[in-house]
């Protein structure tokens, strides 16, 4: 059954998903060019990444979605397990949000040229010119009305469990005084984990958990950390079993 599905994979699944990937680009592109970026910057992302999942067997469940507030905009923050968080939150989440994202995904062929059209808010270290365009653009999506989502740990895991956080996102959080909503992704790291990039995917189930908003509680250096301090707790809660307990990745 593993070889017939790398074959599917190889002769199916990746010419397909190379096609959507790129009438999906074009059609951002094309759709924020000529106006309605909130719609055109989100929706044809949200079917690809449902098309790639649906392309490649992988069930999905979503719990949590009743804990979400119609017209509220959220921080939304995540653990980062593999490739396939991509897919799994922009494809059923269900709000309209940006990414925050490395700068170097701006290269990638076709999409890094779609999200920045969509004006996702890539994360840009060099230097403090940069940081802080980066956090000013992220202000101004939230004060539109637009949730961000963010993968705090900065980078991918090396072992599916999960590293330290960095502030920035609950500093964000803090200062428009908006709720973090904690997100826990099971199975991302069964498909297909950091160190494997580029090789066959293998199949596993995915999950997505979406806890409780946490609201700010005041405001300042001691409701930042309060705030990541709940989020981190919440999201291990519910990572399955032999991703529990902190584990330091050699890039933090």
């Amino acid at each position: 059954m593993k070889l017939l599905y790398r074959i599917y994979q190889l002769l199916i699944a990746l010419p397909l998903g190379i096609v959507a990937t790129i009438i999906t680009a074009l059609t951002v592109v094309i759709g924020c060019t000529l106006g309605n970026g909130h719609f055109w910057g989100y929706y044809p992302g949200r079917w690809w990444s449902k098309v790639i999942l649906w392309l490649l067997f992988i069930p999905v469940k979503v719990q949590g979605r009743q804990n979400l507030e119609k017209n509220q905009s959220y921080v939304f923050v995540a653990n980062h397990q593999g490739a396939f968080d991509i897919f799994l939150i922009y494809g059923h989440l269900g709000r309209n949000f940006k990414w925050m994202m490395k700068q170097s995904l701006r290269k990638l062929p076709f999409v890094g040229w779609a999200c920045e059209k969509s004006h996702q808010i890539f994360v840009d270290k060099r230097g403090a010119s940069k940081i802080k365009k980066t956090y000013d653009d992220a202000r101004r999506t939230l004060k539109g009305g637009t949730s961000v989502t963010v993968f705090p740990e900065g980078s991918r895991s090396f072992t599916g469990h999960m590293g330290t956080f960095k502030k920035g996102a609950f500093a964000l959080a803090d200062e428009l005084q908006l709720p973090v909503v904690p997100l826990t992704i099971n199975g991302s790291f069964c498909i297909m984990p950091r160190m494997r990039d580029g090789k066959f995917v293998n199949w596993h189930p995915l999950s997505l958990t979406i806890h409780q908003p946490i609201y700010p509680e005041g405001q300042g250096p001691e409701n930042v950390q309060t705030t990541m301090n709940q989020a981190y707790d919440a999201i291990m809660s519910a990572l399955d079993t032999e991703f529990q307990g902190y584990v330091e990745n050699p890039d933090q």
